[in-house]
């Protein structure tokens, strides 16, 4: 272990080991620096990650949870406690969701318009019944 690494175990065992809950919901909160520090010390000769995890109060699926996205996005997976995607396919999904949007308002809109349309001249019967028929079908497709 490093030296800042070592002050850190320091610091945690100096810590009392008598913990008040103030409320239901209280959660402690560890920085990816202090998640790496106990996956560390968990892959030294000798030790385990239920043995960290019960040495330092943390749950062993919470460190296997934590290994596995560190596995997957390094640090910043652990900070943010979700996976990692890479800027530019975040971006460009986002611009794809945008185009799609647009187009299905388009064809929304058509499918509005030819649908007043088809009322309109069934109404004043300027379509024969077999063209109204062909229409209605295709508008019923959409």
């Amino acid at each position: 272990m490093t030296e800042s690494e070592h002050e850190f175990v320091e610091a945690i065992n100096a810590r009392p080991r008598i913990e008040v809950f103030d409320s239901v919901e209280r959660r402690r909160r560890w920085t990816a620096e202090e998640k790496q520090v106990l996956l560390r010390e968990a892959e030294q000769p000798g030790q385990s990650m239920s043995s960290v995890a019960r040495k330092y109060g943390v749950s062993t699926s919470q460190m296997f949870s934590c290994r596995k996205q560190f596995q997957k996005g390094g640090q910043v997976a652990i900070r943010a406690n979700d996976d990692v995607v890479p800027a530019a396919d975040l971006k460009a999904a986002q611009v794809r969701i945008r185009e799609l949007e647009r187009q299905l308002g388009r064809k929304t809109m058509e499918a509005e318009i030819l649908k007043e349309a088809i009322t309109m001249a069934k109404e004043k019967k300027l379509i024969s019944r077999a063209q109204l028929q062909k229409a209605e079908d295709i508008l019923g497709q959409l």
